[in-house]
């Protein structure tokens, strides 16, 4: 999954959900469905926490004092 981008897996994510509003599947295809929906749901997760800490840190440098360095 690492190796699938954010975009792809909330792409992904947006046709499960379609999926399960537009065809009212049955209880066995469901379950799948939502497994693989919380999966792409905790990798989105990471992603945005992992981005969010770079931009932070990011933003730390650009704040530093000058005279630091």
């Amino acid at each position: 999954m690492e190796t699938q981008s954010y975009k792809s897996a909330l792409e992904e994510l947006e046709g499960i959900v379609q999926k399960m509003e537009q065809e009212n599947p049955e209880v066995d295809e469901l379950a799948g469905m939502v497994e693989r929906a919380a999966t792409l749901l905790k990798f989105c997760q990471s992603k945005l926490r992992g981005s969010e800490e770079k931009l932070n840190k990011a933003l730390e440098k650009l704040n530093e004092d000058p005279e630091e360095d």
